[in-house]
């Protein structure tokens, strides 16, 4: 049976560069892809700050421009991991200092309809056998606002390979002014509620919700929570149609294996559930790094984005009854001026509990998970998360608002505690039965080796996303069949 061609496309992958849970997504799925005999290949720009630090790229084809979008070209490298790489080449759009989407003073670049469509377009010319390889595609899988425009293309274009676009947060759906259509070569005819028009403006997420074959997002609550008008941000129709027809699903994001407590080489002290003389001695160094008195008390652990989405107000209303009680909160997280302010004068407050470090480090992220007995997520909404995972490998339990993928990865009572009432009183609750449970020495090592049993590596996603292609593409998987490794073929195409 021969290899399925998947073109992943993608604007972020971790390693090279990475503003959110998307980044590690893409450097996570297609590997584990690709350990199930599937040739996955990732599209991605060639923004200036990655291509120092990639290996020798071959440049391999021309990009026809179209309407407003610039020509480029296609290159090709090879990841650490043997996943085949192509980027796009505009040095106009893409060779230029900040994060994949805002200038480095933090304001979106005016220009992300042209930056993203480049990168849509070129999906949909290698689809089309357009792009110079001699290599095409059998799926098209595009991801987030930033790829939604390339089920359009290719819909547009006549191709007519099956398309999955993956919602990471529908919160953020790249919307433009109705004017830029014509710079982006959208027919007329698809400026419609049914096409890309969303409230008078032109839309890349809902582009690519309408016009793919069949949309995923990140965990199967949150595929349920986007159907409704409090959590669908005004898409909720669009995806109702499409969960009636059976082409909405969710599929739970995967944690990568560096995610081990004994082995995580930013960890002084390594640890497992038989030995946790290793997770108090790293809270001992959270606690001396933030400047934090001896306690003996439970330390409460945030490594997050520091925006209204996650829901820290609640902490900063729960914060003294955390700290009255005993317990201590190490916050790491960079965001919003106004809740980066808030959180600084809850831990001036307690200046002895309470310690926060604004700006992000790796080492330090680890060993506050590592370190803390309980991880604070009151998020309004996570479509999927990956703290909670990583706080479970941890031992760190999540008390964690019953949401999206907190919801769905979540035991609650056995691998962490779950609320439903938004409010810092069911913040604080959630905390209460976790003071209980540190008191009981017995229940609390249960739930830890609970919880650090958990698997949430990418094997599980992969299957999943597998089965979904061979459903689109009509190749279901022979009785007894279980691709569980790279093939001769695609070694040989690497």
């Amino acid at each position: 049976m021969s290899a399925i061609k998947v073109l992943f496309v993608t604007s972020e992958v971790a390693g090279l560069v990475k503003a959110g849970g998307l980044g590690e997504v893409s450097a996570g799925l297609p590997p584990a892809l690709r350990r199930r005999g599937i040739d996955v290949r990732i599209l991605m720009p060639a923004y200036r700050d990655i291509m120092a630090r990639l290996p020798a790229v071959v440049w391999c084809g021309d990009l026809p421009g179209r309407a407003a979008i610039p020509p480029g070209r296609l290159g090709r490298t090879q990841l650490a991991d043997g996943t085949v790489l192509y980027l796009v080449d505009t040095p106009s759009l893409f060779h230029r200092r900040g994060t994949p989407y805002c200038t480095p003073e933090g304001a979106d670049w005016e220009d992300n309809h042209l930056r993203f469509a480049r990168l849509s377009l070129a999906a949909a010319d290698i689809a089309g056998g357009r792009a110079g390889l001699d290599w095409t595609p059998d799926i098209v899988h595009a991801n987030d606002w930033p790829g939604g425009l390339t089920p359009a293309y290719m819909r547009w274009d006549g191709i007519l390979l099956p398309t999955v676009l993956t919602i990471h947060n529908i919160a953020y759906q790249g919307n433009f002014a109705p004017g830029h259509r014509h710079l982006l070569g959208i027919p007329d005819s698809a400026f419609d509620i049914n096409g890309v028009e969303f409230h008078g403006q032109v839309s890349f997420l809902k582009a690519g919700g309408f016009y793919a074959s069949h949309v995923t997002t990140v965990s199967p609550t949150y595929a349920r929570e986007i159907t409704t008008e409090p959590h669908g941000a005004g898409l909720h129709g669009l995806m109702q149609g499409r969960a009636a027809q059976g082409q909405l699903s969710g599929i739970v994001n995967g944690i990568d294996d560096s995610w081990n407590p004994g082995s995580d080489p930013h960890l002084p002290h390594h640890f497992d559930p038989d030995d946790l003389h290793g997770k108090q001695a790293n809270a001992d160094v959270v606690r001396t790094g933030l400047c934090l008195r001896p306690s003996s008390g439970p330390l409460f652990g945030i490594v997050s984005r520091l925006v209204h989405q996650k829901g820290l107000d609640l902490v900063a209303g729960a914060a003294n009854d955390i700290v009255e009680n005993g317990g201590q909160i190490a916050i790491l997280g960079l965001g919003d001026p106004e809740i980066e302010h808030m959180l600084s004068c809850t831990s001036r407050r307690h200046r002895d509990d309470i310690g926060l470090l604004i700006g992000f480090n790796e080492p330090m992220a680890r060993r506050i998970v590592a370190g803390s007995d309980f991880t604070l997520m009151p998020s309004r909404f996570e479509p999927c998360g990956l703290t909670q995972m990583q706080a479970q490998r941890y031992g760190a339990l999540p008390i964690a608002h019953a949401t999206g993928g907190l919801a769905d990865t979540i035991t609650d009572g056995t691998t962490g505690f779950l609320f439903s009432t938004l409010t810092p009183e069911g913040l604080a609750a959630a905390c209460h039965r976790a003071f209980d449970t540190y008191q009981d020495a017995a229940h609390l090592q249960a739930m830890r080796r609970a919880a650090m049993a958990r698997c949430f590596g990418w094997a599980g996603a992969a299957a999943e996303y597998e089965a979904l292609y061979r459903r689109l593409l009509g190749r279901p998987l022979a009785p007894g069949g279980e691709p569980s490794a790279v093939s001769e073929e695609m070694e040989q195409a690497a």
